[in-house]
C-alpha cells in the first residue's frame, strides 16, 4: 500500500480546482476495472462527446445550466477518464454537480466484484462525504472522521491516522486540510495519485446524467413537541390528505371569518 499522506496533496491549497469544487459542489469517484464508457452507461448518462481538461468540464456544466429552464432540475455533466492504479486501470469520474453526488445505486453496481471510492462536497454549507464500496457493499462512510458508518466503519482507522486525519473531533483542521487527507486516503485505497496536471490535462469523456425522479410519497408525519414537553404525533396517509383537499375544495373561494370557532 502507498505511504502517501495529506502533505502530498498540499497542492490543492494553490489549486483552483478544489476550492472551486468546495464552493459549487463536486463529486470525484474512482472505480477499478470499469471503462469510462461503461461508467457513464451505468449512470444512465446521455453521451456528450469529449472535452480537454477540467476547465472544459466546468464549461460544459455551465452550458447545461444555461440549457435547463427548470431551477429544480438536478441533471449534471459527468466527465470520466482512465488512469493507472493498483491492480489495473481505474476510471476517474468528476462532476461539479452542486451537491447531487454519485447515486448509491450507481456505486453499488460499479463496485460489484471490484472497488469504488468517492468523495464529495455539496457546496455552500458545506457537507463533505467519503464513501468506500467493496463488492457492491458500503464498507465505510463518513462526513466527520470521528463519526463513521458502513459495514466496517473502523477498518480504515489506522490508515486515516497515518494520512493525517484529525481524529480529535475538534474540527480545527480546516476544509482544505481535511480534503487533502481525503485525497490521500483515496490513494491508499486505489493506488491512484491525482495531481492538478492530471485533472487539467486529461481528455474527459462526457455524459449528461438526468435528474432523479422524486419518489412517490405515501404519507406525512406531524411530530411537534411544545415548550412544556407535550408531544403531538400523527401520521397522515396520502389518501387522507387527498380526501381532505377534495372535501374542502368547494369552500376554497369563501372568505375567511376570524370569528369562526
Amino acid at each position: 500500500m502507498s505511504s502517501v499522506t495529506a502533505a502530498d496533496y498540499g497542492w490543492i491549497r494553490s489549486s483552483s480546482v478544489f476550492p472551486y469544487g468546495i464552493e459549487v459542489g463536486y463529486t470525484l469517484t474512482l472505480v477499478r476495472g470499469v471503462s469510462p464508457e461503461q461508467v457513464l452507461q451505468v449512470m444512465d448518462a446521455e453521451p456528450r462527446g469529449t472535452c480537454d481538461g477540467v476547465d472544459g468540464l466546468i464549461e460544459q456544466q455551465q452550458d447545461l445550466y444555461d440549457e435547463v429552464d427548470d431551477d429544480w432540475d438536478e441533471s449534471f455533466i459527468a466527465g470520466a477518464f482512465t488512469v493507472p492504479g493498483d491492480d489495473g486501470a481505474w476510471t476517474v469520474v468528476l462532476h461539479f454537480d452542486g451537491g447531487v453526488g454519485m447515486r448509491h445505486r450507481f456505486l453499488e453496481a460499479l463496485s460489484a466484484g471490484s472497488r469504488a471510492v468517492m468523495h464529495s462536497s455539496n457546496g455552500g454549507k458545506p457537507i463533505h462525504q467519503f464513501y468506500w464500496y467493496e463488492d457492491g457493499e458500503l464498507r465505510t462512510n463518513f462526513e466527520w472522521p470521528t463519526a463513521r458508518t458502513g459495514t466496517t466503519p473502523d477498518d480504515l482507522l489506522p490508515v486515516m491516522q497515518e494520512v493525517g486525519f484529525d481524529l480529535s473531533g475538534d474540527g480545527t483542521d480546516g476544509y482544505l486540510d481535511r480534503k487533502a487527507a481525503v485525497l490521500a486516503l483515496a490513494e491508499r485505497l486505489t493506488g491512484v495519485r491525482l495531481t492538478e496536471e492530471i485533472l487539467t490535462g486529461a481528455e474527459y469523456r462526457l455524459g449528461r446524467v438526468p435528474d432523479e425522479p422524486a419518489p412517490e410519497w405515501t404519507s406525512v408525519v406531524i411530530d411537534i413537541t411544545d415548550a412544556s414537553g407535550e408531544r403531538f404525533y400523527k401520521e397522515v396517509t396520502r389518501e387522507q390528505v387527498e380526501h381532505a383537499i377534495e372535501h374542502h375544495r368547494p369552500r376554497r373561494d369563501q372568505p375567511i371569518r376570524l370569528d369562526e370557532p
